[in-house]
């Protein structure tokens, strides 16, 4: 199979830079040319629109921030559905809405081609190791042709159902990550107003029970107050921002989801928004 790859922003490079390593054929677009200069490097081949990756690829990745970029890259003039997309799979990893998603496979399907979605669970360095959760979408068929290119990506695939179920799953994922982020930030300011010693407050939460691989990734963001963006402060208020529509239209009230996408939203208008989203720590301390 021949492998087409749109999108090399901070999750999408990692990526398809595992793919490449695994040996796989990769053909790259990013309207930003100079970001597909990692993965040229390691022998994938830049083209110059969506419509000659299409072209060259049976399946094609798409790894965009959001769903005006992928609606973009669908309706340009040379975009995917200016192409000939018959019996070519179209992979989304992108975290967008379900009904985003479900409207993008019914665009992408009426074409002629096989929709998948999986957007991913983790950040820069578990897609560099290969560990990330794929959240997928779709049908099995699909699922079991692109597995294999999966299985490069991530740890493990779950396969929640059909279209749309995927990007639900990565939002309700998402709202977790986002309680867990401000939850520890105000942790550390609740310890620090007290007069307790950082280190001591991050020596308490590693021996705790509410330790957590993600507090283990960021805790020494909370020592030095640096925070490189792992996963950006703005992306994850955009997810919030799905999270509370979401809870809107199934009528469900969701205070922490509330709260979360407040603070996060405040954070994202100053300096810290390319920041990681563990500095939501620095706008509250202001």
């Amino acid at each position: 199979m021949q492998l087409g790859w749109i999108g090399l922003g901070h999750m999408g490079v990692p990526m398809a830079l595992r793919l490449r390593r695994a040996g796989h054929p990769l053909y790259i677009y990013n309207r930003t040319e100079s970001k597909t200069a990692p993965l040229v490097a390691e022998g994938a081949t830049s083209l110059r629109s969506p419509r000659e990756l299409v072209e060259q690829s049976d399946i094609i990745f798409i790894m965009l921030a959001d769903g005006k970029a992928i609606d973009h890259v669908l309706h340009e003039t040379n975009g995917l559905l200016a192409s000939d997309l018959t019996d070519k799979i179209v992979v989304n990893l992108s975290t967008i809405s379900s009904e985003e998603s479900t409207q993008a496979a019914q665009l992408i399907e009426r074409a002629g081609a096989a929709y998948l979605e999986s957007p991913v669970s983790g950040s820069v360095g578990v897609a560099e190791a290969g560990q990330l959760v794929m959240l997928v979408g779709g049908d099995k068929q699909t699922l079991a042709t692109c597995r294999p290119y999966l299985d490069v990506l991530g740890k493990e695939s779950i396969h929640f159902g059909d279209h749309g179920t995927g990007s639900s799953a990565k939002l309700a994922i998402n709202l977790l990550l986002g309680i867990v982020g401000e939850g520890l930030a105000e942790t550390f300011l609740l310890g620090e107003a007290a007069g307790l010693d950082k280190e001591k407050l991050i020596q308490m939460i590693s021996l705790s029970g509410m330790n957590t691989p993600l507090f283990q990734g960021k805790q020494d963001m909370y020592r030095t107050e640096e925070f490189p963006p792992a996963f950006p402060l703005r992306l994850m208020a955009k997810d919030l921002g799905l999270i509370t529509d979401a809870a809107k239209r199934y009528t469900l009230r969701l205070p922490l989801a509330e709260a979360a996408h407040e603070q996060y939203e405040q954070a994202n208008t100053g300096d810290q928004a390319d920041l990681d989203m563990a500095a939501v720590y620095l706008s509250l301390k202001k």
